[in-house]
């Protein structure tokens, strides 16, 4: 999976996809290392990590209500 970064540093665009381990090898190391020095995306990744884990609490009938 690859994202055009375009003109943007960062990698918020993929966070989503580095949460759920679905980049490959070479883009999951550059969004590591850029986390590490960046605190506005590492702040972003905390964000979409844990929507990630509240989302995979709900169960099919929370979803019907």
């Amino acid at each position: 999976m690859s994202a055009d970064p375009g003109d943007d540093p960062h990698v918020r665009l993929l966070l989503g996809a580095y949460v759920l381990d679905a980049l490959d090898a070479e883009e999951t190391c550059r969004v590591a290392r850029h986390l590490q020095g960046c605190d506005a995306c590492a702040r972003a990744y905390v964000e979409v990590a844990d929507a990630s884990a509240l989302l995979a609490l709900l169960r099919a009938e929370d979803l019907r209500e």
